[in-house]
């Protein structure tokens, strides 16, 4: 994630279906996460694109994605860590993995 770019951080429940980029769902609010074991973290640009997902377990970060976007706002790349092993999956501009 750009470090010079701004985000907003936003926390969920869980996250439905198989495509990257995921699809966080059920929001809660950071005084919710008070009560719960698992949540995932997303960090979101300015046109709502998420570029950070991370999943948190008892307050570690367990697993992440990080995504990267073209100009058209089409996943680029994603890159992610389980189990400190990293994978990149690379798209091309019509969103299709290569």
């Amino acid at each position: 994630m750009n470090q010079d770019q701004q985000t907003k951080c936003r926390y969920f429940v869980s996250y439905s279906g198989i495509k990257l980029p995921l699809k966080l769902v059920n929001e809660i609010t950071e005084a919710g996460l008070n009560n719960r074991n698992t949540y995932y973290r997303g960090y979101f640009d300015a046109q709502d694109r998420m570029l950070l997902c991370q999943k948190v377990v008892y307050g570690e970060v367990e697993s992440e994605h990080q995504y990267h976007y073209y100009e058209s706002g089409v996943l680029k790349k994603a890159q992610i860590t389980e189990d400190n092993e990293v994978r990149e999956i690379h798209f091309n501009e019509l969103g299709e993995m290569m």
